[in-house]
């Protein structure tokens, strides 16, 4: 995870945390966003299984085979990275090592996120392909990889960024509204 210079601090001050309580805090709060991620893309890595013994699957081209074949490895890979946590917890239990076990995890959630907005992305150009054709299949495709980026990716930074530079500011020079 990454922290700011004064992250600890402010968790002190704020919250009454010392670093073992916020590091287990954060581990319960990531915890909590996997069981989120997990169901969903196991749901869609279930639904991709049965494609190929479909009686439809038979009649799809090389280019939907292709998308099939990625999409399902992305789902399999976003799968790994969502529930490795859970298995990495399990074999560092009690190695005092949560300081670790919390970056690790924060790393392979949000690698994990990146192959679950790949999964749904290929699953959008799988069907819609098969469905409407190419034109439309690509248009939609691109339409939902923008919605992906902008909401998991262009949205967070931009706050981000935006705290950032508040915390450069002095108090009295800080904007009354929320951004």
């Amino acid at each position: 995870m990454i922290e700011h210079d004064d992250d600890v601090a402010w968790n002190h001050e704020h919250r009454g945390e010392t670093d073992l309580q916020r590091l287990d805090r954060n581990l319960v709060e990531l915890v909590s966003e996997l069981r989120v991620m997990q169901t969903g893309v196991q749901v869609l890595f279930a639904f991709l299984l049965t494609v190929p013994f479909t009686n439809r699957f038979t009649d799809v081209g090389v280019m939907e085979r292709v998308v099939y074949i990625v999409t399902l490895l992305c789902a399999a890979i976003a799968c790994a990275l969502l529930m490795a946590p859970a298995a990495c917890h399990r074999l560092l239990f009690r190695q005092r090592d949560k300081r670790y076990l919390v970056r690790m995890a924060n790393r392979m959630a949000l690698a994990g996120l990146a192959f679950v907005g790949a999964a749904m992305t290929g699953v959008v150009l799988l069907v819609s392909s098969v469905t409407l054709g190419s034109i439309a299949a690509m248009t939609l495709t691109v339409a939902i990889a923008a919605v992906f980026a902008v909401l998991w990716l262009v949205v967070p930074l931009r706050r981000r960024r935006v705290l950032r530079h508040r915390r450069r500011l002095p108090l009295s020079e800080l904007p009354l509204r929320v951004n």
